[in-house]
């Protein structure tokens, strides 16, 4: 198991959502933490504020992207490529996880276990497929993972 793998396993036994373990990882890498941030990214989780839409794991994904490619004050400005990258996760998330479990909102992934709010193994293997997805975007972008954002 990687270590990436297990601390995504230690924040989900923690009670954290996708979209949050998302942004706790991509803020550890970047030697941060914010709690106000990762409590508004509960907005996302279960599908948009628990309605089953859009995967908490995409949207979590693309708002990582944000993180180190996005404009965060007056002074800077979003990486030139920034919506490329977003565009290109959206389109690999269709591709891979939409087209394996018939869509990319929460309940369509999740079919009866969304129901009854069943722990359910493919959201872990979906965010880790992602965040291993958002690595690669920013390494294609020249962003590095570690330190970036100072």
């Amino acid at each position: 198991m990687s270590e990436d793998f297990f601390r995504m396993f230690q924040l989900a036994q923690q009670g954290f959502y996708c979209s949050q373990i998302l942004l706790i990882l991509g803020l550890e890498a970047r030697g941060k933490d914010n709690p106000d941030l990762i409590r508004a990214m509960t907005g996302l989780a279960g599908g948009l504020g628990f309605s089953g839409k859009t995967c908490g794991a995409l949207s979590g994904g693309a708002c990582l992207l944000g993180l180190y490619a996005g404009k965060g004050t007056p002074e800077e400005v979003e990486h030139d490529r920034f919506r490329l990258m977003v565009d290109e996760l959206v389109k690999w998330f269709e591709d891979e996880i939409g087209s394996q479990h018939g869509g990319i909102n929460c309940e369509e992934i999740l079919g009866e276990d969304f129901k009854h709010r069943a722990v359910n193994t493919k959201c872990g293997n979906i965010v880790a497929s992602t965040y291993d997805k958002v690595k690669e975007i920013l390494a294609e972008n020249h962003i590095a993972l570690e330190g970036a954002g100072e």
